[in-house]
């Protein structure tokens, strides 16, 4: 870690503390430039927006695919009070971001958690299939077929 990133943890930590203070899980996240500046922050509203997907390290990864060109968003470090969940990993891996630091991992929050509360990510979840695919990839080989053909506009991971 470099000297500036514990001051850049710490803002994370504030963001979620403030979290907490609205009502909402304690958890906070900002983006770094390359050259040391803030460019956006945010943290969880889960309960105050009612929407299980307002974890503050997914709206940064949306935030940066929406007003980062890819060579800024490889550059940009986020800051995050906590490892990130499977759900923001992805969406960070897909927004282009090139690093991320994190205050607390998922094994040591995890272990914070008194034992009569299940962990969110662990919900018993049947997935089945796959199904139908001589139908279901049509659409995917058109999409595929079609992207060989147009400029890309922005490097990164193809949509699933």
């Amino acid at each position: 870690m470099n000297n500036d990133e514990p001051r850049f943890l710490r803002a994370a930590l504030r963001l979620a503390a403030s979290a907490l203070d609205a009502g909402d899980p304690p958890y906070g996240s900002l983006l770094v430039d390359a050259a040391g500046n803030v460019i956006a922050e945010d943290r969880n509203t889960t309960s105050t927006d009612r929407d299980i997907t307002a974890h503050p390290e997914l709206k940064l990864a949306r935030w940066a695919a929406r007003h980062l060109d890819p060579a800024a968003a490889r550059a940009t470090t986020m800051y995050t009070s906590c490892q990130p969940c499977q759900m923001c990993t992805g969406a960070i891996a897909r927004s282009g971001l090139g690093r991320v630091v994190y205050a607390l991992s998922t094994a040591q929050a995890n272990a914070l958690r008194p034992t009569e509360l299940a962990a969110p990510d662990d919900a018993d979840v049947a997935y089945e299939g796959p199904g139908l695919f001589d139908e279901a990839r049509i659409p995917v080989d058109d999409y595929y077929r079609a992207a060989r053909t147009r400029p890309r506009r922005r490097a990164g991971p193809a949509p699933a």
